[in-house]
């Protein structure tokens, strides 16, 4: 993608073969609910409205980076239809995952960009998202990858001018050194606070924040999951 950052932070595109519905389902359903980013992309005096996405703008719109199989996000969009949901993921799989749900849900409140999520949080207007989602993200467990985690200092500044103030960031891992590692960069980032006001607060999950497949693979694996949340700090 043009103004794509050189970094890589996921992985690999495509898993199995997709079935016939689910190909279909890309070819012709994600055309119409995919965001396309301009080239080259808008500077700050003309950066995209993220309502404007969507044929009826919403109240407002909220985020998810490297959403999975989108059973998150499918839930999000049935429980909030007055809020936009946009789904960031480069996995091939995972965007047919989510077009199965939209599908069967009858989800109008859904857009797609299936790649890397950096240029288009570059190309969305300042406090234009009223809550982000991250949630179990690749670890990228070996130390000289640990810049290509996507919590961290390079990407935070990019959230924390999208995001509105008092707008959530919702963070979920079940590998330790990451957990540790979004806790210490966001914590100690000025624009961000961390909402834990017990061990409750990360043993737990809310229960507007449905189980994904990954969370419930790393429970029976006899991982422990973590819960985040932090929000964002009313500007000066």
């Amino acid at each position: 993608m043009t103004g794509a950052p050189a970094d890589k932070v996921f992985g690999r595109r495509h898993g199995r073969k997709l079935r016939r519905h689910k190909s279909a389902l890309v070819e012709t359903l994600l055309p119409r609910l995919r965001v396309s980013l301009p080239a080259p992309l808008p500077g700050p005096g003309a950066r995209l409205d993220p309502r404007s996405l969507f044929e009826r703008p919403p109240a407002e719109v909220w985020l998810e980076v490297g959403f999975g199989g989108g059973e998150h996000l499918a839930w999000q969009a049935a429980a909030h239809p007055g809020i936009g949901m946009i789904g960031c993921e480069p996995f091939v799989n995972g965007v047919a995952s989510l077009l199965s749900h939209v599908e069967v849900g009858g989800l109008a409140n859904v857009r797609i960009h299936d790649d890397d999520a950096r240029p288009l949080i570059d190309a969305l207007a300042d406090a234009s998202v009223g809550r982000c989602f991250i949630l179990f993200a690749d670890p990228w467990p070996k130390v000289r990858h640990h810049r290509r985690r996507f919590v961290g200092p390079a990407n935070l500044p990019r959230l924390a001018r999208v995001l509105a103030d008092g707008a959530e960031l919702r963070l979920a891992s079940d590998d330790p050194s990451l957990v540790s590692w979004m806790l210490e960069h966001t914590w100690r980032h000025p624009d961000f606070e961390w909402l834990a006001r017990g061990p409750a607060d990360w043993q737990t999950r809310p229960e507007d924040w449905p189980q994904t497949r990954y969370e419930a693979k790393a429970i029976e694996a006899g991982r422990t999951p973590v819960f985040l949340r932090f929000r964002r700090r009313a500007r000066p």
